[in-house]
């Protein structure tokens, strides 16, 4: 599979998570106070809650229901009760597209 086209750079609101769904897989798109973008797993692995209705801070994206905050470049969480990873998908910008591919993980140290 190829990098499909998740959504217009445009459409991004700095600091704030965007869900997409590109072949049945929920991502979490973000445009990072740097103004860079991050897609992330869309789903806590603490309790299955979507990640796009949380909180941007600096690099990190936090669950609203409990509290955990992952890593956008790694995807790890940061603090209980998350301790399972969420996936990291490669960005790619072409213009005003953003396009991510779900079947490929970035891999992170």
């Amino acid at each position: 599979m190829s990098a499909t086209r998740a959504c217009a750079l445009s459409e991004l609101v700095q600091d704030e998570a965007r869900r997409v769904e590109i072949d049945g897989v929920a991502i979490a798109v973000v445009l990072d106070g740097n103004g860079d973008v991050h897609a992330i797993g869309d789903l806590c692995t603490h309790g299955d809650i979507s990640l796009s209705d949380g909180f941007v801070e600096g690099e990190t994206l936090e669950c609203w229901a409990h509290g955990s905050a992952f890593s956008l470049k790694t995807g790890r969480p940061l603090n209980l009760p998350a301790y399972e990873p969420v996936p990291v998908y490669e960005v790619v910008i072409d213009g005003d597209d953003v396009l991510i591919d779900p079947s490929v993980t970035k891999a992170t140290a």
